[in-house]
């Protein structure tokens, strides 16, 4: 897929020059949403370190892939940075339809920090662990739904993977937003939801609806009580919402360095790991925190879902 455009060509950017003006973070969804908080935390961490404003730019649509087109369009010179995730820049590719390449299109700066999925039900399914919740499931003579904010978003396919490794069958019914689906969840008119931990954990504290597992090699140390897949009966089931910087094919070596050292600063942070911490993010750890570790965890990422939306047949014109 790739990108075409006429772009005028920028001036040589020097390392010891930059930054010497404002930089744009551009986010894909709205304002106030998980990932644009962690652009928020992030830039106000980043200004100190760069001397700069770092401004963040909510532009919204299709997934996410409006923002990230925008990006990609953008001059490479380290002023228009995309904070992407799971969804934008490997789950979008392969359902959608895109003028851009999430690979060869970019730049990766840094993985910043993921948010494991909850799987979450209404209270009133009649099964109290993820094993007999397959086997209501199985035994149900309609297909199940499940809940998530669009075709095609990282909650969406989950539910996917889920029915491949459970051999279940659900039914999908599309939202707006989280939020939607979990008022719905709690109502009773959806049966399941794959959640980030953040979005769900509140419905779970105040026992409005049923958790059965957190998708996640370990516990989280937000909800140290919740069991991982792997404990509950269905190991392997890892999904998290990743999040990462990319700026744009061409942009010069030392200005994502500059970049780099601006977001690692930023992690180690007291302060911003403790915001983290309380949304339920877990940070990545330092190797992954390089442009060359997120540049080959996106590309396993490809190579993990892919499949599994073709399997499920998800491509969307």
């Amino acid at each position: 897929m790739p990108l075409v455009a006429v772009l005028t060509s920028p001036l040589p950017v020097r390392a010891e020059d930059y930054p010497t003006r404002p930089i744009n973070i551009v986010v894909g969804f709205s304002a106030g949403g998980p990932i644009d908080s962690i652009a928020r935390i992030l830039a106000e961490s980043m200004r100190q370190s760069l001397g700069q404003p770092v401004i963040v730019e909510n532009i919204t649509g299709a997934s996410g892939s409006t923002a990230v087109g925008h990006v990609a369009l953008a001059a490479p010179d380290g002023y228009t940075i995309c904070l992407g995730h799971l969804g934008t820049h490997v789950l979008n590719a392969a359902v959608y339809k895109l003028p851009y390449d999430p690979v060869t299109d970019f730049e990766p700066v840094a993985l910043v920090a993921s948010n494991p999925l909850l799987l979450v039900a209404r209270k009133t399914i009649a099964a109290d662990s993820l094993v007999e919740l397959v086997a209501w499931l199985k035994a149900q003579p309609n297909p199940a739904t499940h809940g998530a904010p669009g075709a095609g978003t990282p909650a969406h396919v989950a539910g996917e993977l889920f029915q491949q490794m459970a051999g279940v069958k659900l039914q999908f019914i599309p939202y707006r937003g989280a939020a939607q689906a979990i008022q719905d969840l709690v109502g009773g008119q959806v049966d399941l939801m794959f959640d980030q931990l953040a979005n769900a954990l509140p419905a779970v504290r105040s026992n409005l609806i049923k958790v059965y597992a957190v998708m996640a090699k370990e516990r989280s140390a937000l909800a140290p009580d919740i069991p991982t897949v792997d404990e509950a009966g269905l190991p392997g089931l890892h999904v998290a919402v990743w999040h990462g910087l990319w700026v744009p094919k061409g942009t010069p070596a030392s200005v994502i360095g500059r970049l780099n050292r601006a977001v690692v600063d930023a992690l180690a942070d007291p302060l911003v790991r403790q915001r983290f911490a309380d949304m339920g993010l877990e940070i990545a750890s330092r190797d992954l925190q390089s442009p060359e570790g997120l540049g080959a965890y996106q590309k396993a990422e490809i190579q993990r879902w892919w499949p599994v939306i073709r399997a499920a047949d998800l491509k969307l014109k």
